[in-house]
């Protein structure tokens, strides 16, 4: 029998971010510190979501606006033990609603080029690979830049 786990999605608080930090490092190579968590949560309260399963933060996603029409994902991480459970959908989806609230009729985010799973990812979601940004990355790896269409 398969149990199906409530996913809560609501907006970041303080206290979340030594989780949101501990997922970063599980995910990325070069994780956000603390000190930008922090303000990215002060500056964007709204563009900090994270969600909870049974109480427990498992995943996250930052997204703004910028230039007035363009929503920009800035990170989105999910606790690779929960993944694969459309965690990173609902937050993705919910993010993208917010941000087309807001006045974007575009949403953009980069990935690393070698980064074949958060391609196909984002490709699931609707966006469409835009172009390469060389030595995007702090180790210089390039990255894919991503975007989607919110408009009506």
């Amino acid at each position: 029998m398969v149990t199906q786990r409530i996913v809560h999605i609501r907006e970041a608080m303080e206290k979340d971010l030594s989780t949101v930090l501990s997922i970063e490092y599980k995910c990325f190579k070069d994780p956000y510190p603390l000190s930008l968590l922090n303000r990215l949560l002060i500056m964007h309260p709204d563009g900090f979501l994270v969600a909870e399963v049974d109480g427990k933060v498992v995943g996250y996603v930052i997204g703004v606006i910028k230039w007035r029409a363009t929503g920009h994902i800035l990170a989105i991480g999910v606790d690779p033990m929960y993944r694969r459970q459309y965690i990173g959908s609902a937050l993705m989806e919910q993010m993208i609603n917010r941000l087309k609230e807001k006045g974007a009729k575009l949403v953009r985010l980069e990935t690393r080029k070698s980064n074949i799973d958060a391609q196909r990812f984002y490709l699931k979601l609707g966006f469409k690979m835009v172009g390469e940004i060389p030595y995007y990355y702090e180790d210089g790896e390039t990255a894919i830049a991503m975007e989607r269409s919110v408009e009506n």
